[in-house]
């Protein structure tokens, strides 16, 4: 069971009516995460509008489908029941099992490199580094790995308050 409830829509402050209106305008649904953090508008402008902005700037410079993986890596090995979840369904509605896809080799680096951060962002590993080097620009690299800080930062929250999928 949550630890905070999430807010209701109609009942909630005008600055968080604001940020519903906006975030709906664009296009997106809204998770239990999303109604959990709009307790606060800041809160949810601090974790899930930033982590939209940057998600945006990393299809840009690698491709939707490598982030996908990428993201969905971290979420994995945080065992993040809410973000995972919401991975898996977008994959399987896209014809994709994780399990058994044949990825390529920027997709496995980036996989790779999402497991190493979630599971020990101190202790990359230096071959991991050597490869992101070879893969990517160093703009991209700040890019994929400020991406997967916010995506660990999306995992803790969730995890913390026991948000619901």
């Amino acid at each position: 069971m949550s630890y905070i409830s999430k807010i209701n829509p109609e009942t909630t402050g005008e600055k968080e009516k604001k940020v519903i209106e906006e975030h709906l305008a664009q296009g997106y649904k809204f998770t239990n995460e999303k109604l959990t953090l709009l307790h606060n508008a800041e809160a949810f402008n601090a974790i899930e509008a930033s982590s939209y902005a940057l998600d945006r700037e990393l299809q840009r410079l690698i491709g939707k489908r490598a982030g996908d993986f990428f993201e969905y890596a971290i979420s994995e090995e945080n065992d993040c029941l809410v973000c995972s979840t919401y991975f898996r369904k977008l994959l399987k509605e896209n014809g994709i099992d994780f399990d058994t896809f044949e990825f390529t080799d920027k997709e496995n680096l980036l996989i790779s490199f999402g497991r190493a951060l979630a599971r020990d962002p101190k202790n990359v590993p230096e071959e991991i580094y050597a490869q992101l080097k070879e893969q990517f620009t160093e703009e991209e690299i700040v890019v994929i790995t400020a991406m997967g800080v916010m995506m660990i930062a999306n995992n803790y929250f969730n995890d913390i308050l026991k948000v619901e999928a």
